[in-house]
C-alpha cells in the first residue's frame, strides 16, 4: 500500500491543457488497462472454451442490458466525483469525509437491490431480447454471476471517483492493475483448469472487482487528511446525499437511457444469428479502447469544471472545453481509424477460427470505430453542463439527441431498408452529431448566464 502515492492537485491555478493531459493520462491507463481485462475474458473463452463463438457471443449479448439494469446508479457515482471536486474547489475540506461514507453506504444499498434484480431478471430480459438459443445457453449464467458482484463494483466506483476528484488520478490505476493481472490469471484458470465458459471469466471478474473494493478501502481507512476513511463513523448526510443525488440521477439515467436504445440496437442485431452477434461483440470491445482513451478527458472535464465552480473561476471554463475537444478529435480519430484499418488482424485475435464472424465484425467497425470521436466530443460538452451543475439538462439533450433518433431509426430507417445491419450503423454517427451540435449550444448559453450571474453579484458586493 505505501506504493500508492497521495496525489492531490489545485486545478484552478495554473496551464490547463498541460494538467488536463497530466491528470486524464492515469485514467486513460486505467481504463484501457479495465478494457485489456474484458477483452481477456473474450479472448481466453474465444480460445480455449469449448463452443468459443457462443461465449463470446454470450459476454457480448449481456453488456448493453448490463449497463442498462445498472447504469442509473453509476451515475451516483458520478455525482459523488463531483460532489467531491465542488467541495475541495470550494476549500470546504471537512465535508469531504461526509461525503465519503454516505456514498459509500449509497453504494451498498443500490448495490444489493441491482444484484437481486439482476439475478432474477436477467434470463427473462435476455429472451426479450431475442438472443438465440444458443448464446443463450451462455448468456444466463455469465449475468447471474456478474450481478452477485455488483455491490463490490459499486462501491468501489463510488471511491474511486472521490479518488480522483481530490486530484488523484493514480491511486486507482494503481489498484486496477493489480486487480487487473489477479483477473487475467483468475480467467485462465476458470477456463483451463475448470473449463468453464462464459461463466468463469463472470466468477474471475467479481473476484477482481472485490479486491479492487477492499484494496481502496484500506487506503482511504489508512490516510491522515480530509479522505480518511472512518468506518466507526458510517452516517449518511442529508444534504449531501441529496446534492449526489440531484447530480448523480440524472447522470444515470442518461446512461440507462442510452443503453435501453442499444438494448434494442442488440435485439436487431441477435436477428441475424449468433455469427453477426459474435462479430458485433468482438468489435464493439475494440471500439471500447477508443471510447475508454477518449472517456478520461470526460472524467478530467468533469472535475476540471467542477473545481472551477467551486472556485467561481468560470472564465477558464471555454479553456478546459477547447482543450478537451481537441484532445478527443485527434485521439479519437487516430484510434477508431487504426482499429478499423487493422480490423480482420484485430477480430481474429477473438475470433481466429470464422472469418464470417470477422466479416460481422467489421461492418460495424467501418461505421462506428472511424466516426467514434464525435462521441467524444459529445461526452465532454456532457461534462461541461454536469460540472456547472446542469445534470438534468445534460439528460435531457441526450435523451433527444442520441436516444430517441436511435429507436426511431431503427423503426423508421431500418424498416425500409431491411436485412442491411449497416444502415443500423449509422445510427451511430448520426446521433452524435446531432447531440454535438445540441449539447455544444446548451454549454454556450449556461456558460453566458453564469458571467452575467459573476458580474451581478460582483456589482451588488460593491454597491
Amino acid at each position: 500500500m505505501s506504493a500508492i502515492v497521495n496525489q492531490k492537485v489545485d486545478f484552478t491555478e495554473g496551464k490547463i491543457t498541460p494538467k488536463l493531459i497530466k491528470f486524464a493520462i492515469p485514467i486513460m491507463l486505467t481504463g484501457l488497462l479495465q478494457m485489456l481485462y474484458n477483452a481477456s475474458d473474450m479472448i481466453v473463452v474465444g480460445n480455449f472454451a469449448e463452443n468459443g463463438t457462443n461465449a463470446v457471443g454470450g459476454i457480448g449479448a449481456c453488456t448493453s442490458l448490463i449497463t442498462m439494469i445498472i447504469g442509473l446508479f453509476l451515475g451516483l457515482s458520478v455525482g459523488a466525483g463531483v460532489v467531491t471536486a465542488k467541495n475541495i474547489g470550494a476549500r470546504r475540506f471537512d465535508n469531504v469525509k461526509d461525503i465519503i461514507t454516505t456514498s459509500l453506504l449509497l453504494a451498498v444499498v443500490c448495490g444489493i437491490f441491482v444484484a437481486i434484480f439482476g439475478f432474477i431478471f436477467c434470463k427473462p430480459l435476455l429472451v426479450f431480447m431475442g438472443t438465440p438459443d444458443d448464446i443463450l445457453v451462455e448468456a444466463v449464467p455469465y449475468m447471474q454471476a456478474y450481478f452477485i458482484g455488483v455491490p463490490f463494483n459499486l462501491s468501489y466506483l463510488f471511491l474511486a471517483a472521490i479518488v480522483r476528484s481530490s486530484g488523484d488520478s493514480k491511486t486507482p490505476l494503481i489498484i486496477l492493475g493489480v486487480a487487473g493481472i489477479f483477473n487475467v490469471i483468475t480467467n485462465l484458470v476458470m477456463v483451463l483448469v475448470f473449463n468453464m465458459g462464459a461463466i468463469g471469466v463472470s466468477i474471475a471478474t467479481v473476484c477482481a472487482q472485490t479486491l479492487s473494493l477492499i484494496i481502496i478501502a484500506i487506503y482511504l481507512a489508512r490516510k491522515n487528511d480530509y479522505l480518511k476513511l472512518s468506518f466507526k463513523n458510517l452516517k449518511v448526510n442529508k444534504n449531501i446525499l441529496t446534492s449526489i443525488i440531484t447530480i448523480g440521477l440524472p447522470a444515470g439515467l442518461q446512461t440507462t437511457i442510452f443503453a435501453i436504445s442499444n438494448v434494442l440496437i442488440q435485439s436487431t442485431i441477435n436477428s441475424y444469428g449468433p455469427e453477426a452477434v459474435s462479430g458485433n461483440a468482438a468489435a464493439a470491445n475494440l471500439e471500447g479502447f477508443t471510447y475508454t482513451t477518449m472517456n478520461a478527458f470526460y472524467q478530467a472535464t468533469l472535475t476540471f469544471v467542477g473545481q472551477h465552480m467551486g472556485a467561481r473561476k468560470y472564465d477558464r471554463i471555454p479553456k478546459i472545453t477547447l482543450s478537451a475537444v481537441i484532445l478527443v478529435v485527434v485521439i479519437g480519430s487516430i484510434m477508431g481509424n487504426t482499429i478499423y484499418l487493422l480490423g480482420d488482424t484485430l477480430l481474429s485475435i477473438y475470433e481466429p477460427e470464422s472469418v464470417i464472424v470477422r466479416e460481422w465484425g467489421l461492418k460495424r467497425l467501418s461505421i462506428v470505430s472511424t466516426f467514434h470521436c464525435l462521441c467524444g466530443v459529445f461526452e465532454v460538452g456532457s461534462a461541461v453542463l454536469r460540472g456547472m451543475g446542469k445534470s438534468f439538462l445534460s439528460m435531457i439533450i441526450s435523451l433527444i439527441g442520441s436516444v430517441l433518433l436511435r429507436i426511431v431509426w431503427i423503426f423508421t430507417i431500418c424498416a425500409l431498408i431491411p436485412n442491411n445491419i449497416v444502415i443500423l450503423y449509422i445510427s451511430y454517427p448520426v446521433s452524435w452529431t446531432i447531440t454535438v451540435i445540441s449539447m455544444y449550444a446548451f454549454v454556450f448559453v449556461m456558460y453566458k448566464k453564469l458571467i452575467r450571474q459573476k458580474e451581478k453579484d460582483l456589482q451588488e458586493k460593491l454597491a
